[in-house]
């Protein structure tokens, strides 16, 4: 267990279990326990920006031809500063690459089933994945839910870390609004591949499908939705926080899911395609939070997680 779990498992006011005891059981000092991570710095959030758009370029760039693309542009910058940088963000070649890390140990990894399988239908195969968002003074990461088939997206939220609750509220909240697919795919990122959303999807009932390491074109359909959202809504705006984030994210994913046709769907709407109108509880609501019973229940979470950013 990482020293991160070990610390997520502290209750401040435990009965009977005072704070330093707890550090002392789980092997934590207790000025871990207070301490607050710097954010980045102002240079990096830009080189981070920069290497989120060369990356919507260039897919296939690994740290080495990235730092090589923005010599080029004249950023002078190191290796290991990119190499870093590209994990924090999520970011990683679509090449198969040397195995320099794996999927949490405890985690099982599940086979990919979407091989030369003809999906058709809605709700035969949903589909997830993970992206950096940039903002002015630092960074969230949004996760969405997309029906395969149709591409309509189905749920989508947003964190300031890169932890497996926010993607779980996302998959709770597509199978209470849409019922459940046959099969569910996934890269094998530690979020995707947790006890708690792995535990969801075994509960409903659903095949669990997995990229192989190193595959985003796997997901291909999810990362064009990524690649389109930056270039028409992110880039274009400026995103002071993360309220403003959750605004535009919002209104675009409401304009790409019910107004903007797609040649691969005979010229309809994925929302069209899917046979699904923009749900109610999501309309007029430009802050994009839902109303339904069940998501109130998680909105405090995720604002409380915005307001964090």
């Amino acid at each position: 267990m990482s020293r991160g779990q070990r610390k997520a498992m502290i209750v401040r006011h435990r009965p009977g279990l005072s704070l330093s005891r707890q550090c002392r059981l789980l092997t934590i000092s207790r000025s871990s326990f207070y301490y607050k991570p710097k954010g980045e710095s102002l240079e990096n959030l830009a080189l981070m920006r920069r290497i989120d758009e060369l990356f919507l370029k260039y897919p296939f760039y690994g740290s080495r031809q990235m730092v090589r693309q923005l010599w080029r542009d004249g950023v002078r910058v190191g290796r290991h500063r990119v190499r870093r940088l590209m994990r924090l963000m999520g970011l990683e070649a679509i090449y198969q690459a040397p195995r320099t890390s794996t999927p949490h140990p405890a985690h099982r990894v599940y086979p990919y089933l979407l091989q030369r399988m003809a999906i058709d239908r809605p709700n035969q195969v949903w589909c997830a994945d993970i992206t950096y968002i940039p903002v002015q003074r630092g960074f969230l990461y949004l996760v969405a839910i997309m029906d395969w088939a149709t591409r309509h997206v189905l749920s989508w939220r947003l964190s300031n870390t890169m932890d497996a609750g926010f993607c779980v509220e996302a998959l709770n909240e597509a199978l209470g609004r849409y019922g459940r697919p046959e099969i569910f795919n996934t890269d094998q990122g530690s979020q995707f591949t947790s006890f708690d959303f792995i535990g969801a999807l075994g509960d409903a009932g659903i095949r669990i499908s997995m990229d192989g390491r190193g595959r985003r074109m796997d997901n291909i359909f999810i990362e064009r939705l990524w690649r389109s959202l930056k270039y028409e809504a992110v880039y274009l705006h400026e995103l002071t926080d993360g309220f403003v984030a959750q605004w535009v994210i919002s209104e675009w994913i409401g304009f790409y899911n019910t107004e903007r046709p797609h040649s691969a769907l005979d010229g309809r709407t994925p929302a069209e395609a899917y046979g699904a109108r923009r749900p109610m509880d999501m309309m007029d609501k430009p802050d994009g939070l839902p109303t339904s019973p069940q998501a109130q229940q998680q909105q405090p979470d995720m604002i409380n997680r915005i307001l964090a950013a």
